[in-house]
């Protein structure tokens, strides 16, 4: 009986420990390896500027430990991302393939492959898109060419395949070979879970699906045993928070986003940003704070009866200007605008999107 105790006790305690996974592992002294720094220079690119392509080279520019790496262009020549062209992209690599978590842009596709076969040789099996823009699904094609299964939102999925731009117009014919083909979504009842987990390269990877913030289709890649959590666009430290709301995305999203990730992320867990400089889960406090300072004077300004053009006059985000990098006049108005907009009569998501009214 003694014996028999002991190993129903031995069972307890190993489905114990089974529930107390700790959500990410330590972090490993001298990481991360900042290979190149991310820019911080505010840039103004001349009227009627257009990003050079042939001139966007793709680096390594970050390593985690031990087989872990983010991908990202250029600095200074994007117009849209002056701080590094495109948005990161991350390659788990090994013997078990190699995982990605986004592609890079289409113009820059093949040198974005040229970029990883520097470093692995391996089979590219799976993809995953944080979401729907160009920056960061735009070479899905040469990926999925390559063998990679994509996987996404469903939300983006639908918005990837939406014949309509958002201002109306016919969108060019999507390449089914970039057309996410493993699917999940983001359940309210669930936020924070896998929806997907791999067990790869000795990591062990979630697919995390979010609520609609950046998009309507975004997903967060934890990577436990790194410590290390893609959270893509909805945050950003070179110029203001971009909710794409033609796409689904909502600035109180991105605030519910915030608080996910602190729940999701540990103190000491690397948060990579689509663009920007990597942070940790405090960082994300003052962002909070300045999104919800910044609703609160549109939300006053607005219940007063002032127009949008009134309001983007005041300069809200004066007081931010000094501390945020690629703070650019359109970037202002955007942030500004989306907050007005989503005040009232705030569209629903719809296969993706959201029917906004043209500017």
């Amino acid at each position: 009986m003694k014996t028999q105790t002991t190993l129903s006790v031995s069972i307890v305690i190993l489905i114990l420990a089974a529930f107390l996974v700790p959500t990410a592992g330590a972090q490993i002294p001298g990481y991360p390896q900042i290979l190149i720094p991310t820019s911080e220079e505010n840039i103004d690119f001349p009227p009627g500027y257009e990003t050079p392509w042939d001139q966007v080279e793709i680096f390594v520019t970050e390593k985690f430990p031990p087989n872990l790496v983010t991908l990202h262009g250029t600095q200074g020549i994007d117009r849209n991302h002056p701080d590094a062209s495109g948005g990161r992209a991350m390659v788990l690599y090994g013997p078990d393939g190699i995982l990605m978590v986004d592609s890079q842009n289409a113009q820059v596709g093949e040198k974005t492959l040229a970029a990883i076969r520097d470093f692995t040789d391996e089979p590219i099996k799976v993809l995953v898109n944080s979401h729907i823009h160009s920056d960061h699904t735009g070479a899905n094609a040469v990926f999925g060419r390559e063998g990679a299964i994509i996987f996404a939102q469903e939300n983006l999925r639908l918005d990837m395949i939406n014949p309509l731009r958002p201002n109306g117009r016919p969108a060019p014919p999507v390449d089914p070979a970039a057309v996410p083909v493993a699917t999940y979504e983001y359940d309210p009842d669930k936020a924070g879970e896998p929806a997907v987990t791999f067990h790869m390269n000795g990591e062990i990877v979630d697919f995390i699906p979010m609520m609609p913030s950046h998009t309507a289709g975004d997903t967060v890649v934890r990577f436990r045993n790194a410590n290390v959590v893609y959270i893509e666009d909805f945050y950003r430290n070179f110029g203001y928070p971009f909710a794409a709301q033609t796409s689904g995305g909502s600035i109180r999203g991105m605030i519910d986003a915030i608080d996910l990730l602190r729940e999701i992320a540990g103190p000491d867990t690397w948060l990579i940003p689509g663009h920007g400089t990597l942070i940790k889960r405090d960082d994300l406090l003052p962002y909070r704070a300045m999104i919800e300072d910044i609703w609160s004077k549109v939300e006053n300004l607005r219940n007063q009866g002032r127009s949008l053009d009134e309001i983007l006059a005041a300069n809200l985000t004066a007081p931010y200007d000094a501390s945020t990098n690629g703070d650019t006049q359109s970037s202002k108005d955007r942030f500004i605008r989306a907050v007005y907009d989503e005040l009232e009569d705030f569209p629903p998501v719809v296969n993706g999107r959201r029917a906004m009214p043209l500017p």
